[in-house]
């Protein structure tokens, strides 16, 4: 059975979180003071960021969460995800995959997740989301700061948006009081939420992120053909069973930590056909 789930993006309330990829990579340190050797510490090569070419939508895309508009069709899939620390580590379970496209008022963004028991709990906006299995955005335009946007979203469509002045192995605070106006996402479920007893196919995201959205934190504009901003996506997939989450990414960071930007990878802005 399929079932979607669309809203515009509701307001928020400011909190204050650490990110637990941030937490771990400290931890790290720790590891540094216990006298453990650097070749046990050093982690294993990984190849140059991945690059995307996106291309520009002829027309405003109808944000529903199933993927189909016209549009949709000439984008290119990335590559499917793998382990954040890189290809020596197991191929994820799991498919994940995504389409970008823009144009002068959107950066538009589809994922497909395969899934075989959807699930999700958490309701509240700016929620920690990453305590579900979820979809995330990283996303560092061009500009002369060490400022970077975060996005996530879990299958009941609930979402947490928050801007970060820098890494938080730099002193980088998080603002969760940054929601994104004009924010538009929606989720399809292939499956049936929240039933363990069935077998479920996955779900897909839709998600519109007007350029005006990021100007209160940072002098950003909308891009031009030709113009390069940082990204990354990542998936967090809770196994039963297992103490620690899985996180899978589109490029690997070498390390479990999302908050390297310098590993992203490129999004290449392509003209208008």
């Amino acid at each position: 059975m399929s079932t979607g789930i669309s809203s515009f993006h509701p307001c928020g309330h400011p909190t204050n979180r650490p990110g637990r990829r941030a937490l771990r990579a400290a931890a790290g340190l720790v590891v540094l003071a216990l006298g453990i050797p650097a070749s046990a510490q050093s982690p294993a090569p990984i190849p140059p960021p991945k690059t995307y070419e996106c291309l520009h939508a002829p027309k405003p895309l109808h944000i529903d969460g199933k993927l189909d508009d016209p549009a949709w069709k000439s984008a290119p899939w990335t590559t499917d995800f793998v382990d954040i620390e890189g290809p020596s580590r197991p191929t994820p379970r799991f498919r994940t995959r995504t389409k970008i496209l823009w144009d002068a008022q959107y950066l538009y963004i589809g994922a497909e997740l395969e899934e075989p028991e959807l699930k999700a709990t958490l309701t509240q906006h700016d929620s920690v989301i990453f305590h579900d299995n979820d979809f995330e955005l990283f996303l560092k335009p061009p500009t002369n700061t060490h400022g970077y946007f975060e996005f996530e979203i879990n299958a009941l469509n609930t979402s947490w948006d928050l801007f970060l002045d820098k890494p938080y192995l730099e002193q980088g605070h998080a603002d969760n009081s940054w929601d994104i106006p004009g924010l538009k996402t929606a989720v399809a479920l292939n499956g049936t939420l929240n039933h363990p007893g069935d077998l479920d196919k996955g779900w897909t995201v839709e998600i519109a992120i007007p350029w005006t959205s990021f100007a209160s934190r940072l002098p950003v504009t909308a891009p031009a053909a030709g113009d390069t901003w940082r990204i990354n996506f990542s998936r967090v997939e809770w196994k039963a069973g297992q103490p620690k989450e899985d996180n899978w990414v589109w490029s690997p960071q070498g390390v479990v930590n999302m908050h390297v930007p310098e590993k992203w990878g490129y999004l290449h802005f392509r003209g208008e056909r």
